[in-house]
């Protein structure tokens, strides 16, 4: 694999002095990076893995305001991620970020009565600036939710939120950085950090695919690097108290037999709930929440992971829809939660920005759906460090952004000969970005070709991701930039372009 491009962006972080450097290449340090060179900042964003490597391609996929923060008191969160919710869907990434309805079901045996239900989805609606938060019959719910269990339900309520792929909208935000001018390497671990006249503005960064290292200097450093933030504050700080505990959180995915056309949300008591999503044609379950202890490089799930998945959907699904033979993958990630101490379920899902002994800016915390705005506050915190005037805060759209089906209709014009599903996913991932992808198969028509029969995904996503998108691995294509690898899917050797 032809990987010299790794070679120049070395180069590029060593030859100059930046305004920002960037340490974590998750969706919050790809925000910043984004935002940052959007005021004309320079920038280098670094990451010791695959950018969206960890807990931006482990999350719930979900885009919305926090129904459950509700019963936390956390109105302001739920508001503000409201906002966020609206800015993505309308202007950001419509391509990417997608509305769809939730059910919440209410069984007699349920933490929750019709009553409070109907008032909480209220105040949910209104915050949101949207008219549902009804509550379905039974068997109107059933009819967009196949497998519901219907044996003592009341009813189900109503209301809408949105699903994402959490690594497609990190690596487009980082396409944002680049494409106005900063550098980004992933698999580019920052191993030291030094400081000049007591403000940390150098860190030897080590590639750890080619083994070198280069001295990279900033006028300010941002710590983002999410599980990993306190192993990083202390490269500035061997004294640094541990700022946050850890959350592991696990998914599964399963093949659905029928498609469905709204989600559930599903308590399990008056503090935690879990979903089930339909998302990328598959069934998404999960999460789990349980402090975790170890090093973040070794999280993994475990049979008994997967079972807890499994029983607490039955709580509302039946084994038509849970058999065994339907599970396709599943993965865990880890929640940063702010503060040591206290229960991992009940902690309130708060960013916090903490100041180290010389300088650098690490971020406790974070949420997907509100990652710009988060974006935004570290920014506004260096300000002062930067020069920086004012920022402007309205949302911009990110490179390809687009009306889903009008790209997938733009894909048609160019490429009829693609199936219907295999246009809409490329206007998912790339919106209008897709002529792009698409160009070298005028000269290669086997770049058209799907990668896996059960898959929309084709071999001209594998060319792009190599040439455009950063990837150095086999999984950073099947996990991160295509859907194969939550698929259960391994492509055929002879669909893989050389």
């Amino acid at each position: 694999m032809d990987l010299t491009w790794r070679a120049t962006a070395l180069e590029r972080l060593g030859d100059r002095r930046f305004d920002l450097l960037v340490i974590g290449g998750g969706i919050i340090g790809a925000g910043i990076a984004n935002e940052a060179s959007r005021t004309g900042l320079s920038v280098a964003l670094v990451d010791r893995g695959d950018f969206a490597s960890g807990t931006s391609s482990a999350s719930s996929k979900l885009i919305h305001g926090g129904l459950r923060y509700l019963r936390l008191g956390d109105i302001r969160l739920v508001r503000e991620a409201h906002q966020e919710r609206r800015a993505l869907m309308r202007t950001v990434a419509p391509n990417l970020v997608r509305r769809l309805t939730f059910l919440l079901p209410l069984y007699e045996q349920g933490p929750y009565r019709r009553f409070s239900i109907q008032t909480g989805l209220w105040l949910y609606s209104t915050l949101a600036r949207e008219r549902l938060g009804g509550v379905l019959r039974p068997e109107r719910a059933a009819r967009s939710v196949p497998g519901l269990r219907l044996d003592r339900l009341q009813g189900c309520g109503l209301y809408s939120d949105a699903w994402t792929h959490d690594a497609r909208l990190c690596l487009a935000n980082i396409r944002a950085a680049e494409d106005r001018g900063a550098v980004v390497l992933n698999y580019a671990e920052a191993v030291t950090l030094s400081a000049a006249k007591g403000r940390v503005g150098r860190a030897s960064v080590r590639d750890r695919i080619g083994d070198q290292t280069v001295e990279v200097e900033a006028r300010a450093v941002v710590n983002a690097t999410g599980p990993w933030i306190d192993h990083v504050r202390r490269l500035e700080d061997p004294q640094a108290r541990p700022s946050s505990r850890l959350s592991k959180g696990v998914h599964a995915v399963l093949a659905l037999d029928e498609p469905w056309s709204a989600a559930l949300i599903i308590p399990h008591d008056r503090v935690r709930v879990s979903f089930a999503v339909p998302w990328e044609g598959m069934l998404l379950l999960g999460t789990t929440d349980t402090l975790y202890e170890g090093d973040p490089a070794d999280v993994g799930v475990t049979e008994e992971d997967v079972q807890q998945v499994l029983a607490e959907a039955a709580v509302a699904l039946g084994e038509r829809v849970l058999r065994p033979e339907a599970l396709r993958s599943t993965f865990a990630g880890l929640r940063v939660l702010p503060g040591a101490e206290g229960s991992t379920v009940s902690a309130r899902r708060e960013t916090v920005l903490l100041r180290g002994p010389k300088g650098m800016l690490s971020i406790a915390g974070g949420k997907l759906t509100t990652y710009r705005r988060i974006a935004l506050e570290a920014l506004d915190e260096l300000r002062p460090d930067l020069g920086l005037p004012r920022l402007d805060r309205r949302p911009h759209p990110l490179p390809g952004a687009a009306d889903l089906f009008d790209a997938a209709q733009r894909i048609g014009g160019l490429h009829p000969e693609l199936a219907p599903a295999v246009r809409l996913h490329l206007a998912h991932f790339y919106g209008l970005l897709a002529p792009e992808l698409l160009a070298p198969a005028e000269d290669d028509p086997s770049l058209l070709e799907q990668l896996h029969p059960e898959a929309p995904d084709i071999a001209a996503q594998v060319l792009y991701a190599r040439a455009r998108e950063w990837a150095c691995t086999d999984e950073d294509v099947l996990g991160r930039r295509t859907t194969l690898s939550l698929r259960g899917l391994k492509p055929a050797a002879d669909r893989l372009p050389a």
